[in-house]
C-alpha cells in the first residue's frame, strides 16, 4: 500500500478551438430555407393570393356544357353474319338505341348515322358467337360500340348504347 503517494490525475484535456465555418454554413442554409418556405406557400396557393394573383372564376365558355335530360335515338336494325370457321353460318340481329347527352347532340348524331352503322357492322362481322355469350360479352360489346360511336360523332357526346334486341342464331 502506498500511503502518502499522490497519484497524478491528468486534468481534462482542453477542447480544440472551434472551427470558423459555422457562419458560412448558416449563410448558405438561410436562402435554402427561404426558397423552401416560398415554394410551399406558392404551391399551397397562399402566396399567389397575397400577391393579388388569385385564379379568375370560370367563364361560361370554359365551363362544362350543361346537359338536360338524356335523349334516345334509334339505331336502325342490324343483321349481320358473325365470324365462324367452317361452313355453318351464324347471324346476329341487333336493335339498339343511343343515349345522348342532350337535344343539341341529336342533329350531329343523325348526320353521322351512316358512319355509325358502318363502324358497328364492321366490328360485329369480326366477332365470334362465343365472344357474345353471357352478361360479360354484352358488356364488352356495349363498351366497344360506345367507343366507336363516340369517335364517329365527336364532339357530340354518346353516353350509352342500350340494347333493345340482341339475337344470335
Amino acid at each position: 500500500m502506498m500511503s502518502g503517494t499522490k497519484v497524478a490525475v491528468p486534468e481534462a484535456e482542453e477542447a480544440p478551438p472551434a472551427k470558423k465555418g459555422g457562419k458560412k454554413k448558416l449563410l448558405l442554409a438561410v436562402p435554402v430555407v427561404l426558397v423552401a418556405v416560398g415554394a410551399g406557400l406558392w404551391f399551397s396557393g397562399v402566396l399567389p393570393g397575397l400577391l393579388g394573383m388569385k385564379a379568375k372564376p370560370a367563364t361560361a365558355a370554359s365551363a362544362p356544357k350543361k346537359t338536360g335530360a338524356p335523349v334516345y335515338l334509334d339505331v336502325p336494325e342490324i343483321i349481320t353474319n358473325l365470324n365462324v370457321p367452317g361452313r355453318r353460318q351464324s347471324y346476329l340481329k341487333l336493335h339498339a338505341k343511343l343515349e345522348l347527352g342532350g337535344a343539341e347532340d341529336v342533329a350531329p348524331v343523325t348526320a353521322a348515322m351512316p358512319r355509325i352503322l358502318d363502324l358497328f357492322q364492321t366490328y360485329l362481322r369480326d366477332m365470334r358467337p362465343e365472344e357474345l355469350r353471357g352478361s360479360e360479352g354484352s358488356y364488352r360489346l356495349r363498351e366497344e360500340l360506345i367507343g366507336r360511336a363516340a369517335v364517329a360523332v365527336a364532339p357530340a357526346h354518346i353516353q350509352n348504347v342500350l340494347f333493345e334486341e340482341l339475337i344470335i342464331q
